[in-house]
């Protein structure tokens, strides 16, 4: 059996509702990390996110580099998003049960990097729970013990624009590569994954429901996907 949790960056944008309905109608919750900018942009996508069962967490205000931010800066980024998650949740009528943080790019902080897991650890973010994951990467890196969220798995499905080469065939290959350069083989029986999707209006142009088309195949190739649950570190 293969299990993962499902997390999709960059809410909110205007395909957020359909990819909200489809999951509802395949049973799945999704943990979406919302950037400030798109959520101002389309804020009743994201209340619709939340108010239709998925948690949301922060991905940042603006989406920059954090290792070319000084710690206030990198910081303030965080802070300013929370405060407009708080008043999301506030508006759609939920309690704000969890605070999870993902890194733009998984761009920890270079220098900062430390400090910002200990500002984590001190203003009561959560920690995805991932001691499922079986990859010998994941402890040798330090990931069981930081409180952000990374991924095992990268649809990398942002790649697919006009003229870049990238296609939908090179996500099929992702998908079923069994000696990936980089992270897990997905479809290896007895693992676990944290999935990386996006929700990008521009992907949805070039391939029509791409994120059906990707969780559709996971689940006919019997992946099972689980309730995101939490920890305070």
């Amino acid at each position: 059996m293969i299990h993962a949790i499902l997390t999709i960056d960059d809410i909110a944008s205007r395909n957020t509702p359909a990819i909200v309905d489809y999951l509802n109608e395949k049973g799945i919750a999704a943990l979406m990390f919302a950037v400030g900018q798109n959520v101002e942009r389309y804020y009743d996508n994201a209340i619709y996110a939340i108010q239709h069962g998925m948690i949301v967490g922060n991905h940042s205000y603006s989406h920059p580099a954090f290792s070319k931010l000084t710690f206030e800066e990198a910081r303030a980024e965080i802070e300013k998003n929370e405060a407009l998650l708080d008043r999301l949740y506030k508006d759609a009528g939920e309690v704000r049960r969890f605070r999870p943080f993902r890194f733009p790019y998984g761009d920890k902080g270079g220098a900062n990097k430390e400090a910002l897991q200990a500002y984590f650890r001190e203003y009561g973010f959560h920690k995805l729970s991932d001691s499922q994951i079986p990859f010998g990467f994941w402890k040798a890196m330090g990931l069981d013990r930081d409180v952000d969220t990374l991924w095992t798995f990268d649809f990398a499905e942002y790649n697919i624009r006009p003229n870049s080469g990238f296609t939908v065939d090179d996500v099929w290959k992702r998908v079923f590569d069994r000696e990936p350069f980089s992270g897990g083989a997905l479809l290896q029986d007895g693992t676990s994954h944290i999935l990386l999707l996006h929700a990008h209006d521009e992907t949805e142009e070039l391939v029509p429901g791409y994120y059906r088309q990707f969780i559709d195949c996971l689940l006919e190739n019997g992946v099972t996907f689980d309730v995101p649950t939490f920890f305070e570190p």
